[in-house]
């Protein structure tokens, strides 16, 4: 969810905002043909790798379940509309819906991104997906503020969105703005502050990031990761 709502995001910064609603790009069609991995983890530049050679769908194509499916690829794992009305408990209500048309979303390049110089130009492109050493201070115990924890050997175990950077006021410490995917309810309404350093210190938040180019065209020629 890190990485799709980064190529969303890249998309609203392409259309200037101008669309009836702001794009969204399906996190469960991407779970659904394990397009990285699956509910079980995965890896984010194989999502990027996807979204150039099959292209991602729009938001409203699949409900979130978070839930890896038990069959295989089919059209409606990737878009589907359902009947009324809904399945009672217990029921998957599968036998209403129907696979649809869906527009495609593609990134023509995307390429790695380190450290804080390379994160801050990229950032005036838009957000980029990021992974982090999650830990469970963070996930439990993050409520405001600049985030910052000492783990010796830091290892990526989840992907947000970086969406920008800033300077505390007072203290004059730097720091990232990330975006979560664990619900509003967490953080600062689903985003973070975490400080800007050594990996060591702020969850390696700028070792191992990925930024892509949007396009509503599919690109031409193999996946070329740089």
């Amino acid at each position: 969810m890190g990485t799709t709502s980064a190529i969303a995001d890249r998309f609203n910064i392409l259309n200037n905002l101008t669309t009836y609603s702001p794009v969204s790009i399906d996190a469960q069609m991407v779970v659904n043909n394990q397009y990285g991995g699956s509910c079980n983890g995965g890896n984010p530049n194989e999502v990027y790798e996807a979204a150039h050679d099959y292209g991602l769908v729009h938001g409203s194509c699949e409900q979130y379940i978070a839930y890896n499916l038990q069959h295989s690829a089919q059209a409606i794992n990737d878009c589907m509309d359902c009947s009324w009305p809904p399945p009672a408990a217990n029921e998957t209500g599968q036998e209403g819906c129907r696979a649809v048309d869906h527009k495609k979303y593609y990134v023509d390049n995307y390429y790695s991104v380190r450290g804080e110089t390379q994160m801050k130009a990229e950032l005036l492109n838009g957000p980029i997906s990021c992974g982090i050493h999650a830990t469970d201070n963070f996930e439990l115990n993050y409520t405001g503020g600049i985030y910052s924890e000492h783990i010796r050997f830091p290892l990526i175990n989840h992907e947000i969105s970086v969406v920008g950077y800033s300077k505390d006021s007072v203290t004059g410490e730097e720091y990232w703005i990330g975006r979560n995917s664990w619900g509003s309810y967490w953080g600062i309404e689903g985003y973070f502050y975490m400080a800007m350093g050594p990996a060591n210190q702020n969850l390696a938040i700028e070792t191992d990031c990925i930024a892509g180019t949007p396009t509503y065209t599919k690109p031409q020629g193999e996946t070329v990761f740089t």
